[in-house]
């Protein structure tokens, strides 16, 4: 990969670098883009085959954090970590301790929160060292938990789906069809039995599907099956690209609205289930209650201003489909679009000349 090319080509800002021959640490930070404010996203620890393979992993997922964090209506750019090593056998406290210090060394350019592979202790570690940190275990001024707000998130897309798809945005009575029966899904189906839905569940856990069965009256099916069934909603919710060529013909779904991450396999099975007349909530609009939950931590976390901001979703998903409409373009591309407006717009406002101390001009 040519570095410098590469990034002038998606316009990334930063690319950090940080060695700790003590530790062990060998980390990768990235900031894409900081337009609308300092560069949030989480840290991965993850056993690469290549530190080429770690560097494009960062890379693709500090833009997708922008994209994130724009479509949220957040005033946060977007960054990523990645930390090369074994999240089960590698980890010590100098080494997120150490990656705390370079952090700390950005100078609020860059916010880390936990990811794949770390915890609310490895957060805690790194907030020894600064305050650019969200997700720890401290009870004051923590966000804990993300799971339910996340799945009250995807619920409330999930009716803004509903609305452009059936005209109205109530569940009662709709099926929905559930990939995944962990934390984030089952927090979304206690929303949607609340509310009066038929709710269809898989998972390759059989006890977690038996919970999600036993709560809320749900019926079971197996992995397979979940594509196929006579459904209103598909809501994916565990692995990424299950929306592809096996897939796609088997959809008896109108709309597609789940917590996964990187739903389409490629940007054609989005164009495809667009020419379908499906309803596709795009997954970085729906899925970023987690976000929007640690961020309310920026400026001291307040659990019922963060669920309000949560609810903005709902918005946010309405002015995707209207984009989608304006443009005639499937959703996936509105979505972007709604980001890079969002972020150009305030790119403009801010070429006006400020003086400050730092650039007074001289009087002569």
């Amino acid at each position: 990969m040519e570095m410098f090319s590469y990034m002038e080509e998606y316009d990334y800002e930063q690319l950090v670098f940080c060695q700790d021959k003590n530790s062990g640490l060998k980390a990768i930070i990235a900031i894409h883009d900081t337009t609308l404010g300092p560069a949030l996203g989480g840290t991965r620890m993850w056993t690469y085959d290549s530190e080429a393979d770690a560097i494009e992993d960062a890379l693709r997922l500090a833009k997708g954090m922008t994209y994130k964090n724009a479509a949220a209506g957040l005033n946060l750019g977007g960054g990523k970590t990645v930390i090369i090593g074994d999240p089960k056998k590698d980890k010590n406290p100098e080494m997120f301790r150490a990656f705390g210090r370079y952090i700390q060394s950005l100078n609020g350019r860059y916010i880390t929160a936990e990811d794949v592979g770390t915890d609310e202790h490895d957060m805690d570690l790194i907030h020894m060292e600064t305050d650019f940190v969200t997700g720890t275990s401290s009870e004051s001024g923590s966000s804990g938990n993300p799971s339910p707000v996340t799945g009250y998130g995807i619920y409330k897309g999930m009716k803004a789906a509903a609305m452009e798809a059936f005209g109205s945005a109530s569940l009662e009575g709709k099926t929905v069809a559930v990939q995944g029966a962990g934390n984030v899904a089952y927090a979304l189906c206690e929303q949607l039995h609340a509310e009066g839905a038929r709710i269809i569940v898989t998972d390759i856990n059989e006890a977690a599907v038996k919970r999600v069965v036993d709560a809320f009256d749900a019926e079971a099916v197996g992995p397979d099956e979940i594509y196929s069934v006579n459904c209103d909603i598909y809501a994916p919710c565990a692995l990424g690209a299950t929306i592809n060529d096996d897939t796609i013909p088997q959809l008896k779904a109108k709309v597609i609205a789940g917590s996964a991450n990187n739903q389409l396999k490629t940007n054609e099975h989005g164009d495809r289930i667009h020419e379908m007349g499906i309803v596709y909530a795009p997954d970085y609009v729906i899925n970023s209650g987690g976000v929007i939950n640690v961020a309310d931590e920026l400026n001291g976390y307040h659990h019922q201003r963060a669920m309000k901001q949560v609810e903005t979703i709902y918005d946010n998903l309405m002015q995707v489909f209207e984009i989608s409409r304006r443009d005639h373009i499937p959703a996936y591309i509105a979505a972007d679009r709604m980001a890079e407006e969002r972020i150009q717009s305030l790119s403009a406002s801010r070429s006006q000349f400020l003086m400050n101390g730092h650039h007074s001009l001289s009087r002569r």
